[in-house]
């Protein structure tokens, strides 16, 4: 995978609802494909070549990433914040974040909450934080200075400021928002290995990258009601557990390979899918861990259920941190999760269509 094309889409600012520089970012490596958006900011990327008859398959990824709003303009010049999507709220304070204004202008600001001098014994003791009592601080002394001078109002979006970088010696990446532009990356390597080989392909691929996954799987109600899938892959930056558990209970080790996801709290897989695709790993030597998570969703809850249900297979790389500002992965999980979705993709054919969308069941 290219890490420079996987950097720029970290780097870019798009939290949830405000994905225009993320789709603006990916489309620029999708100018072999055909390419369109949509009103909420979802795009598309459909393999030329398409045959009419043949069946569709999505590739999912959600371009959107946790952060934050302008809920208020305090007289003293600091910002009241809400969150766009769940963040661990122990890990927000002292943090810089961007906001960008209605002017398109950038204006970088520090997550901050009542200093430790100000607090009395009570709130010293306490141990729960709450976003009410946070605020975001650049460096204006009022509100007038916040609107005038600065360009900020009520309602711009903020996102982490972290800047994405490769560690080649050993292969790591570290930057922001990899829950889920290393999905996003994953969508279009996939798609420019598939692309030689097009013609032979029993489906027809689109790679939809859908928005405002992380306040509800929205974007993906929308795609797949566009792209009307058979099958769906969905790729996520799946939260890395190898930091929580023992090397034997972790599901999601980085550095392990692929993480195929068997269940979470948004969907059941499907069971012939998964097979399929185990058995893929095991011939090609792609490295690979499976999963059943007890809490969790991704955009394979919305999918699945789309016309007369879609098999949807969910492939993670492992990212340590996520709904944080910072995050890791790993060069070689991305690698795995693009190897193994096109070994499946490039063998399907009518049959393992059928068998896994399980048009046979009712003949066995």
């Amino acid at each position: 995978m290219d890490m420079q094309m996987f950097g720029r889409i970290s780097d870019a600012f798009g939290p949830s609802g405000f994905e225009e520089e993320v789709i603006r970012t990916i489309a620029d490596y999708c100018k072999r494909f055909e390419v369109e958006n949509d009103a909420m900011n979802d795009l598309y990327a459909r393999m030329p070549g398409a045959r009419a008859g043949r069946p569709v398959l999505q590739l999912d990824a959600h371009t959107d990433e946790c952060g934050f709003m302008v809920q208020t303009i305090h007289d003293n010049g600091v910002l009241g914040i809400i969150m766009l999507g769940g963040f661990v709220i122990s890990n927000i304070p002292a943090h810089e974040v961007v906001i960008r204004t209605r002017s398109g202008k950038l204006v970088k600001g520090v997550i901050a909450s009542k200093p430790i001098h100000f607090m009395n014994a009570k709130e010293r003791a306490a141990q729960d934080l709450e976003i009410e009592s946070m605020y975001v601080d650049i460096g204006a002394t009022s509100r007038k200075e916040v609107e005038e001078d600065f360009g900020v109002s009520v309602g711009d979006p903020m996102a982490p400021a972290v800047d994405f970088s490769y560690d080649e010696e050993h292969g790591v990446c570290l930057g922001k928002a990899f829950d889920n532009r290393a999905g996003c990356a994953c969508i279009v390597d996939t798609m420019e290995q598939l692309y030689p080989h097009r013609d032979e392909l029993a489906v027809n691929v689109t790679g939809a990258f859908a928005a405002q996954e992380e306040v509800g799987m929205r974007g993906a109600r929308v795609t797949a009601q566009v792209v009307k899938p058979d099958l769906a892959i969905v790729f996520e930056g799946s939260p890395s557990d190898d930091f929580y558990f023992s090397a034997t209970q972790a599901q999601c080790r980085m550095k392990s390979g692929v993480q195929i996801r068997r269940m979470d709290r948004s969907y059941v897989s499907n069971p012939v899918f998964i097979e399929y695709a185990v058995g893929l790993a095991k011939e090609y030597g792609i490295p690979y861990q499976e999963a059943v998570r007890r809490g969790g969703s991704t955009d394979a809850g919305e999918i699945s259920l789309t016309g007369r249900a879609v098999p949807v297979l969910v492939l993670g790389v492992p990212s340590r941190y996520i709904h944080t500002h910072y995050n890791f992965c790993a060069k070689k999980d991305l690698e795995a999760a693009v190897d193994l979705a096109v070994r499946v993709i490039r063998g399907l054919d009518e049959e393992k269509i059928r068998h896994i969308c399980r048009q046979d069941i009712l003949s066995r």
